[in-house]
C-alpha cells in the first residue's frame, strides 16, 4: 500500500536537515515556497490533497532545481491552469518532460504506476504521443548521465523502502507505461 505519509517521513528524514526542506501535505494546488515565504523556516513542497502521485510529481521538480531557483516560489516557473492554448500547452510540454521522467523513476522505485500528465483535460488524447516521446527522450538521457543528485539519493531510499530494485536503470520500462 502507499501512504503519502511514508513519502513525507522518508523525505524529510533525508532533506529537512540537510537541504532545509520539508515535504508538506496542502489542502488546495500544490505549490513550492522557499523559506522566505509563509510561515515556515523551511522550505516545502506542498503537494495536492495528499495525493501520493501528486507527492512524487512535486518533489520531482524540486529534484531539478537549481539553488537559484529554490529561492523563488514554485522555483520561479509561471502555471497556467487546465484549458490553455496550443502555443502555452507546447510552452508547459518543454518544461515538463525531465521533471516527468525523473517522476518515473520515483513512481518504479516506489513500484507505484505512473500516468503521464499534460494537466491539460481540454486536450485532444493524440497530443500526448509527442509528450510521451519526449518524456522517453529525457528517461534515455537519465540512464546515460544519471539522476540528479537530490533524485538519486531519495531514489535509492524509495527503493530500500518499498523493497524495489537499488538500480534503477534495471527497472523495466515500456512506452505504453506512459
Amino acid at each position: 500500500m502507499h501512504h503519502a505519509t511514508d513519502l513525507i517521513t522518508i523525505f524529510n528524514g533525508l532533506f529537512a536537515e540537510k537541504e532545509n526542506t520539508q515535504l508538506a501535505r496542502g489542502d488546495g494546488e500544490p505549490i513550492y515556497l522557499p523559506a522566505t515565504e509563509g510561515d515556515s523556516a523551511c522550505h516545502q513542497v506542498v503537494f495536492a490533497h495528499g495525493f501520493f502521485a501528486s507527492a512524487l510529481h512535486e518533489i520531482a521538480h524540486w529534484c531539478i532545481a537549481g539553488k537559484q531557483r529554490r529561492e523563488l516560489v514554485d522555483y520561479g516557473y509561471w502555471y497556467e491552469p487546465d484549458g490553455r492554448c496550443v502555443e502555452k500547452q507546447h510552452e508547459f510540454a518543454l518544461v515538463e518532460a525531465r521533471p516527468q521522467a525523473v517522476e518515473w523513476v520515483l513512481h518504479q522505485a516506489c513500484g507505484h504506476r505512473f500516468n503521464i500528465s499534460l494537466d491539460n483535460l481540454s486536450l485532444d488524447p493524440q497530443a500526448f504521443a509527442p509528450f510521451k516521446d519526449a518524456v522517453l527522450e529525457q528517461i534515455t538521457n537519465l540512464k546515460l548521465h544519471g539522476l540528479p543528485p537530490r533524485a538519486a539519493i531519495l531514489q535509492e531510499a524509495l527503493a530500500d523502502f518499498y523493497e524495489q530494485p537499488a538500480n534503477w536503470c534495471q527497472y523495466p520500462f515500456d512506452v505504453s507505461q506512459l
